[in-house]
């Protein structure tokens, strides 16, 4: 296999922990830890307890992964200024 082979899997973040791991539950059922990767870490995308994700995971490596998108619901905040205004 290729390095660039790579399973990709969404999920729900369930936890948040130490050293930017989160504790993320796949589609599937399986619980994985996952760290976000260097692109969104250098944006600084925050990832929160609830937020759909999509990981990026190696077929080597089963229980580790990477986060590379965070889902967001568009229109959450979009409401709330419409209330202010």
């Amino acid at each position: 296999m290729a390095k660039d082979d790579v399973i990709v899997f969404s999920g729900v973040v369930e936890d948040k922990l130490p050293n930017t791991m989160f504790r993320v539950k796949l589609e599937n059922g399986h619980e994985i830890l996952a760290t976000v990767c260097g692109k969104m870490r250098k944006a600084r995308i925050w990832v929160n307890v609830g937020e759909h994700v999509r990981v990026e995971m190696t077929p080597y490596d089963l229980d580790k992964g990477r986060i590379t998108f965070v889902e967001r619901v568009r229109g959450q905040n979009d409401t709330a200024n419409n209330e202010n205004n």
